[in-house]
């Protein structure tokens, strides 16, 4: 059995896409989650070099470095954390959440996070955050109060601070001028 990791995966549409893929080539698909997937063959190059291919035509891309695998299951587990907080129960720390998930102390994840990305995790958070604000802007079904709650903002104006130093537009120009070309894939938030 071999665990492939791979990169921009952010839904399950990603995932039911990856299994596909897989299938496609006559692999055993034992499971697949947001940044990896199971197989019961052991691939030989040949083979990886086909799944990278073809991974590649559908907007995702194999990793085959454990230091960029990390950074990819930091930023699947952020996704997931994103997640948790609109469920509406109490969130964990994030420092206690990620460190439960991928079995590495917060400061080492957070370093190796750093140094590969230019960017803190806790940036990269906010950035999926905001992305997950002009979703639910767009769908006009809550109100901004309503959202703040949902993704765990202290404020309705914190919330508004935060989005406009992030976009450089004010939540409300942002509605006026809401568009597909605002908002951004999860997978290329840098």
């Amino acid at each position: 059995m071999a665990t492939l990791k791979i990169k921009n995966m952010v839904c399950d549409r990603c995932i039911m896409s990856v299994r596909d893929v897989l299938e496609d080539l006559g692999f055993r698909v034992e499971s697949v989650s947001l940044g990896e997937a199971s197989i019961a063959e052991n691939p030989d190059e040949e083979d990886l070099s086909k799944v990278a291919k073809k991974l590649r035509g559908k907007g995702f891309e194999l990793i085959r470095e454990q230091k960029e695998a990390l950074i990819e299951q930091i930023k699947g587990q952020l996704i997931e954390y994103v997640r948790l907080l609109e469920s509406g129960d109490q969130p964990p720390k994030l420092s206690e959440y990620l460190s439960e998930k991928l079995h590495h102390n917060y400061s080492y994840l957070s370093n190796r996070f750093s140094g590969a990305e230019e960017s803190t995790i806790e940036n990269y958070l906010i950035l999926l955050k905001i992305e997950r604000v002009k979703e639910l802007l767009t769908y006009e079904e809550m109100t901004l109060s309503e959202i703040a709650w949902k993704l765990n903002y202290s404020s309705v104006q914190y919330l508004s601070n935060q989005f406009k130093k992030v976009t450089g537009e004010t939540v409300s120009s942002f509605r006026k001028h809401m568009n597909s070309g605002s908002r951004q894939s999860l997978d290329t938030i840098q």
